[in-house]
């Protein structure tokens, strides 16, 4: 069974899915499910939002299982490893993905994220630290950038 739920955050309504067991989508949307059927990790998930937007927690653990190629499936892992306040460019996580001219493929799957938020694509920018590239919005980005800066005790953020 497929549940899902709408959550209102600062930046818009977010849609949560989930297979009754790991949160398998999160996504942006312009309005509020008009049916929504709840399980217990979209409830937990709900929870650790609300405390990622107040600043009171700093990381997520709720199961996750985004679908995605096995090359995507490397991407996110990676992703969910660069700190809370920190930042990396598509270049940096090519490198550490083992191929510095995988540049483009690790961008595309950045941008293939099916978790927003949770999975942190949002803290990969471009070249010269310029914000770039976010499904959700560079708008988006930026607010999520500016609240990890202004709660992280790394203020490591540079765009």
């Amino acid at each position: 069974m497929q549940y899902q739920t709408s959550f209102n955050s600062p930046l818009g309504f977010l849609i949560l899915k989930s297979d009754g067991q790991f949160i398998t989508e999160i996504s942006f949307s312009e309005s509020e499910l008009q049916e929504q059927h709840l399980c217990w990790v979209l409830e937990k998930c709900k929870e650790q939002l609300n405390q990622y937007f107040s600043g009171a927690a700093l990381d997520f653990d709720v199961p996750l299982s985004p679908e995605g190629t096995e090359f995507q499936q490397k991407v996110w892992a990676e992703l969910q490893q660069i700190p809370y306040g920190d930042t990396m460019t598509y270049m940096e996580l090519a490198v550490r993905l083992g191929d510095a001219k995988a540049i483009r493929a690790v961008g595309t799957a950045n941008g293939r994220n099916p978790i927003a938020i949770v999975i942190p694509c949002h803290r990969v920018i471009g070249a010269g630290n310029k914000l770039v590239g976010y499904a959700g919005g560079i708008w988006r980005k930026k607010i999520l950038l500016e609240l990890e800066m202004k709660h992280s005790v790394r203020k490591n953020l540079l765009f």
